[in-house]
C-alpha cells in the first residue's frame, strides 16, 4: 500500500505539470498555433467561457464525468466517486500551482523566455510534446495501481477494458468525446477557438500509444489491479 501511495503521489505530480506544461508553451508561441492536451485544451476554452479559473473547471468538469462513468459501468459506487472527488481536489490545486509556476509568479523562477528565435520555437515544441508524454505516462502509473482516479482517466479505463479489449489507443479516443462536446459549447459562447493546434493533434493520435508503452516501460511490475467497469452487455 505504502508503494502506491507513493507511486499515486508521484503520478498525480508528474500528470499536473505535464497538463500545464501544454498550456504554457501554447500560450509561449500561440495557443491556436502549438495547443494543449486534448482535455486540457477543451477545459482551458471552457474556463473562458464561463469565466471560471482553471481550478473550478477542471472540478466541475470532473464531477460532470464521474455520472457519465456511473452510467457506462452501470451502478453507482460512492467509493469510485469519492475516489474522483479525491483525485480532483489536489490535481485541481496542483494545476493552479503549476501554473502561477510557470508563468513567473514565483520569486525563484520568472518564467520562460520568449519565444522570439525559431530554436526558442523548436524547443517549446519538442517541451509540448514532453508535457503529453508525460500525461500519458502519469496516467499508465496511476491507472494500474488504481487506487483513485480522475473522472477523465477512469472514463478511459472503463472504454478501454469494458469495450475495447485493452486497446489504449483507441479507447483514449472514445474517451476525447466529451471533451469535444466541451470544446463545441465554448465555441458556440466565445467564437473564439484557442489552445487546439499541434499539440492537441499530437495529444490525440499518440497519448493513448504513450500511456501502453508506458505501461511496459514504466514500472512494469505494477499491473492492472482491481478493475471495476461493469458488464459488457
Amino acid at each position: 500500500m505504502s508503494t502506491s501511495i507513493y507511486l499515486f503521489i508521484l503520478s498525480l505530480v508528474i500528470n499536473s505539470a505535464g497538463n500545464v506544461l501544454t498550456l504554457v508553451t501554447s500560450a509561449k508561441i500561440h495557443p491556436s498555433y502549438l495547443g494543449a492536451a486534448y482535455w486540457t485544451a477543451a477545459e482551458a476554452n471552457l474556463s473562458v467561457a464561463f469565466g471560471w479559473n482553471l481550478f473550478w473547471t477542471f472540478l466541475i468538469l470532473g464531477v460532470l464525468t464521474t455520472i457519465l462513468n456511473a452510467i457506462l459501468v452501470g451502478h453507482w459506487s460512492w467509493r469510485r466517486a469519492i475516489g474522483n472527488l479525491v483525485f480532483m481536489v489536489p490535481f485541481s490545486a496542483l494545476i493552479q500551482i503549476f501554473q502561477d509556476f510557470f508563468i513567473g509568479k514565483y520569486p525563484f523562477f520568472k518564467g520562460f523566455p520568449p519565444a522570439n528565435s525559431a530554436g526558442m520555437i523548436a524547443f517549446y515544441i519538442g517541451l509540448n510534446f514532453v508535457g503529453v508524454a508525460l500525461i500519458g505516462t502519469a496516467i499508465s502509473i496511476y491507472q494500474r495501481v488504481n487506487l483513485v482516479l480522475h473522472p477523465a482517466d477512469d472514463l478511459m479505463q472503463i472504454l478501454r477494458f469494458k469495450f475495447f479489449k485493452g486497446n489504449s489507443n483507441i479507447a483514449m479516443w472514445a474517451s476525447y468525446i466529451p471533451p469535444t462536446i466541451m470544446a463545441i459549447i465554448a465555441f458556440a459562447m466565445t467564437r473564439q477557438f484557442t489552445n487546439f493546434g499541434i499539440g492537441t493533434i499530437f495529444a490525440f493520435l499518440f497519448q493513448g500509444g504513450i500511456t501502453g508503452i508506458a505501461d511496459k516501460t514504466i514500472f512494469p511490475h505494477v499491473t492492472h489491479q482491481a478493475l471495476d467497469v461493469g458488464k459488457n452487455e
